[in-house]
């Protein structure tokens, strides 16, 4: 026995059977690094352990970022900073655009934060987290000494209280995307002063995930709040607190004094908020701010190219979903739906819209930042001739008209363009309606919102760790985000199992016969991924982005 051999031997003594599970997928080879620090974390391995366990292995913690701030770390000042409007009022219940989330984050704080810098699931207001032995119940031990802004202590209470209000199809939450079919308002229990047990409604393998950052309506209120008046005060526990907000305009936080952990080197920070992304840029450029908080290639060539602005770029699954309704003519038939994907060019898109900064994607939500992607499916090409044909056999020989609602934010007006231009190559005629967030999202529900009830529909997503969201919300019978209406028992029971599974190559298993039926379907057009980029001046250093267009901003400063 090697010296190595035994330093592992002992990390291993006390840990759990799954633990010890993903230690040996490491040794034989069957996953490699990053994937354990995922893994690892996720089943409440410490940063720590997994780092001595990668050692004991040979092997160091990979970096998940690029930047090239040289900036010194100095205390004090003001960073300002861009991001797109927020579509609707701040309500951690309600909030599902990228401006309202990143409004969030700045005073609010999560059991667990998914960090793509660190490629693996961190402590924040939680210390530790575990699984029973089947994943159907997840306890959660809490920070002590945590306070919220108003001075009180946070407590096991609150937390369950928060989750409650998420977990309650009453509220209309937007966190129902992640729980609905995965946790009800009772199955979140104190345990004690200082532990919450979640007991689910099924075993769940990616659970921390859903309690993590990458759930973005998440935070952690006190108990009582009434979330209609949250953005009055922004109550959090974060390490900035809110001095004013006004709608439409913009934001101002000041550190905050009593903050758990270590204290933010700014004095404060200046969010601006604009409704598209070309004056962001132009902001940046012309030092009327510090930080663009998260932006597209198209257009940003001035950034990308210009060793002037810092960019740090992480690898993502932000995509765009183009959904046909199932339930209308004539997207009824899945050979009308597999011609609108026939007709894309996606590498195209990616080279225009994204200069390269992402990949094609393949019309269902496993792409380059899974695991659990079955990588041996083959990827749909721009074939117009095969389009045509299914159209013909479809009863369309020459084409359709139909209309696509989307929204204005980022790059999405102009991938609208792309898709109709393409479409029309093969006879379909597509209107495009764009509009702006507010009037697209409506209320987020059935009956009123143009993202869900149109014909056609565009919409972003977001960043998450684990596809869980991607493939229950919009795909599942009763998802809450169904644009498409598509209603597929084989697909739901799938999906079941996907979630359910702790063991990677189960997932990726699972995954493929997900896939091959979605490419079989095709109730949504997925044409490309895309990386997650935030740029800076050169004097700001010490941004923790994720790709989701959260920005933490307790390590920034600037020099």
């Amino acid at each position: 026995m090697t010296h190595r051999d035994n330093e592992l031997d002992q990390l291993r003594e006390g840990r759990s059977e799954l633990e010890n599970h993903y230690i040996d997928e490491l040794v034989s080879g069957h996953i490699g690094r990053r994937e354990f620090l995922r893994r690892g974390s996720m089943v409440g391995m410490s940063a720590p352990l997994l780092g001595a366990i990668l050692a004991a292995c040979g092997s160091s913690s990979p970096s998940g970022t690029t930047s090239t701030s040289s900036a010194k770390a100095t205390k004090g000042g003001t960073l300002r900073v861009a991001i797109s409007t927020p579509a609707a009022a701040v309500n951690p219940l309600t909030v599902a655009d990228a401006g309202g989330l990143c409004m969030l984050n700045q005073t609010g704080e999560f059991l667990v934060f998914d960090s793509n810098l660190k490629l693996a699931l961190q402590p924040m207001l939680a210390t530790s987290w575990a699984p029973n032995k089947d994943g159907s119940v997840w306890t959660f031990q809490l920070r002590p000494g945590v306070t919220f802004h108003n001075g009180s202590p946070m407590t096991a209470d609150d937390v369950v209280y928060t989750f409650q209000q998420l977990a309650d199809p009453k509220n209309a939450s937007n966190a129902l995307s992640t729980f609905q079919g995965v946790l009800s308002p009772s199955g979140v229990q104190k345990v004690g002063s200082t532990a919450v047990a979640f007991h689910l409604e099924a075993p769940n393998g990616n659970f921390p995930y859903l309690v993590s950052s990458d759930n973005y309506n998440a935070i952690i209120v006190p108990t009582g709040t009434d979330y209609g008046k949250w953005q009055s005060n922004f109550i959090g526990t974060g390490a900035f607190k809110l001095s004013t907000y006004t709608q439409g305009v913009g934001a101002q936080f000041v550190a905050n004094p009593s903050y758990w952990g270590t204290k933010a080197l700014l004095s404060g920070t200046s969010f601006k908020f604009y409704s598209s992304q070309p004056p962001q840029i132009l902001a940046l450029e012309g030092n009327d701010v510090d930080v663009i908080g998260q932006f597209v290639p198209y257009g940003a060539t001035s950034l990308l190219n210009n060793s002037s602005y810092n960019v740090i770029r992480l690898k993502a699954a932000n995509h765009r979903e183009l959904s046909m309704r199932n339930d209308l003519a004539p997207f009824t038939d899945a050979r009308v739906r597999q011609a609108v994907a026939y007709t894309l060019d996606r590498q195209g898109m990616v080279s225009a819209l994204l200069d390269g900064n992402g990949s094609v994607a393949n019309d269902y939500p496993f792409g380059p930042r899974f695991p659990s992607t079955d990588t041996s499916i083959p990827q749909r090409t721009q074939d117009i001739a095969k389009a045509k044909s299914l159209l013909s056999a479809a009863g369309h020989p020459s084409g359709f008209s139909t209309t696509m609602k989307t929204e204005v934010y980022e790059e999405v007006p102009q991938l609208a363009q792309a898709i109709a231009a393409d479409a029309a190559k093969a006879g379909i005629n597509i209107k495009l309606d764009i509009e702006p967030q507010s009037a697209y999202y409506g209320k987020a529900t059935y009956g009123n919102s143009d993202w869900l009830d149109g014909t056609m529909s565009l919409v972003d997503y977001g960043d998450r760790g684990v596809p869980n969201v991607f493939l229950e919300a919009p795909l599942t019978s009763n998802g809450p985000w169904n644009a498409a209406r598509f209603k597929n028992p084989t697909y739901d029971k799938l999906v079941g199992q996907f979630v359910a599974a702790l063991d990677l190559s189960a997932q990726r298993t699972i995954a493929g016969q997900i896939q091959t039926l979605l490419l079989a379907e095709t109730p949504l057009v997925i044409p490309y991924w895309i990386d997650g980029l935030t740029a800076s001046t050169p004097s700001v250093g010490g941004l923790n982005p994720t790709s989701i267009a959260q920005l933490y901003l307790n390590t920034a400063y600037k020099s």
